[in-house]
């Protein structure tokens, strides 16, 4: 085999050597987020803050997660990168009135409106490796976050969560997601791997239950979109179908995202029924191949397409980057629970794939958005707003994938 070959091969010491390079660049090329105040500021092309733009509690989360994560492999100055933005967590962005995240900040300082899940989530997320890395009050953020998120989201009759309230929590939004929910699956995996509550992980396989049904009724797409009484609206911005949190149709990336969620959290549940376990983990293949086989070369080019319509058709055909970094994962998860070849063939793909097209060799981390093409665009995502999909695509496939990361990076349970 070339050698140039080998860094593209699962398992392959060059390839956990190129793995390594691609991380050390994100987690260096990351240092610039924190505002005065802590909330992550967007990072453009080249790293450097812009400044005229949002600060939102989602992405200074996903920091404080990556530089977690940062803490464990040794990477220089993520201790205050973390606190840094833990500060915001704890501070700016955090409502003292009405409790929860607002959902950011714009540049001049005032709140964004409305208190969103997905943005719940990732605090969780965050708080949790933070508590790992033994981080100044993470602990007290992680039960805060807990509370008030089992208080304001989680629906214990229907087993799934809610999407959007506005600021004051008092009147909650007809509308329902999969996209928040999919979060909320990876935040409480977490936050059971961590506080060893269990219970967060009985939730978790609620929401994929109701998952799998809606999946597999839909040949393996997964709907998104969703009216009040949990009614799937297959329609939901048809005319507007590269939005950017609630695009058109099926979304191939959460299918693949989903299909390695399912995977960890069924390895997780039934580390010692492995009958129980298969059914999930073929559930897992299922996503996982439909997104693939749908999305992947779909066009002529390499790359994921962003979006297809119920047919499998290609809708958007934008790359976007959290895609790729998704199908990395999955397909490492699905190699090392299988065995099966096909997921190493097309891990190879995926990061010849990023090496050729999605890393900026130039200025550091990853291209967010090419056209059908693979041309940079920046329609849905300008600049590169955060390191969290990409840095995760660095360690996933190396680690143990019954744990959520930042735990079987502290633990260090890597793959022999």
């Amino acid at each position: 085999m070339e050698e140039s070959n080998k860094k593209y091969q699962i398992d392959t010491e060059e390839n956990r050597k190129f793995l390594e390079e691609i991380r050390e660049g994100l987690l260096s090329f990351g240092h610039k987020f924190p505002s005065p105040g802590g909330s992550s500021y967007y990072l453009g092309d080249d790293g450097t803050p812009w400044t005229d733009r949002n600060r939102e509690t989602w992405i200074t989360s996903r920091m404080v997660h990556v530089y977690s994560l940062g803490c464990f492999l040794g990477h220089p100055g993520s201790e205050a990168l973390a606190d840094a933005g833990l500060k915001g967590l704890k501070g700016e962005l955090h409502d003292e009135k009405n409790g929860g995240w607002y959902a950011g900040l714009t540049s001049d300082g005032e709140i964004l409106p409305n208190k969103q899940c997905y943005a719940h989530a990732f605090v969780i997320l965050a708080a949790s490796s933070a508590v790992l890395a033994g981080r100044p009050g993470a602990q007290e953020l992680l039960e805060d976050a807990l509370k008030l998120y089992d208080l304001r989201f989680w629906n214990e009759e229907e087993g799934l969560s809610c999407d959007t309230w506005n600021t004051e929590f008092t009147v909650l939004d007809d509308y329902r997601g999969l996209n928040a929910n999919m979060h909320t699956v990876e935040a409480f995996l977490a936050a059971s791997d961590v506080t060893g509550d269990e219970k967060y992980r009985v939730r978790a396989g609620r929401i994929i239950d109701h998952v799998v049904g809606w999946a597999s009724r839909n040949e393996w797409r997964i709907p998104e979109h969703f009216t009040k009484e949990w009614v799937a609206d297959l329609e939901c911005n048809k005319e507007k179908p590269d939005d950017q949190f609630k695009p058109y149709g099926a979304t191939p990336g959460h299918g693949i995202e989903w299909a390695r969620l399912i995977a960890q959290w069924a390895l997780s549940t039934y580390p010692e029924e492995k009958e129980a376990a298969s059914k999930y983990i073929e559930v897992s293949e299922n996503l996982f191949r439909r997104a693939v086989s749908d999305a992947w070369n779909a066009d002529g080019a390499p790359g994921i397409v962003y979006t297809t319509d119920w047919s499998g058709k290609p809708v958007v055909h934008d790359r976007m980057h959290w895609t790729l970094a998704e199908a990395i994962n999955t397909s490492a998860v699905l190699y090392h629970v299988t065995g099966k070849q096909e997921y190493a063939d097309d891990y190879a793909q995926f990061m010849k794939y990023l090496d050729e097209k999605v890393l900026d060799h130039v200025n550091g981390s990853w291209f967010h958005q090419l056209d059908r093409n693979n041309q940079l665009i920046g329609t849905v995502w300008p600049g590169k707003s955060d390191i969290y999909h990409a840095l995760q695509a660095t360690l996933i496939p190396c680690y143990d994938a019954g744990l959520s990361i930042a735990p079987a990076v502290k633990g260090g349970k890597k793959l022999s």
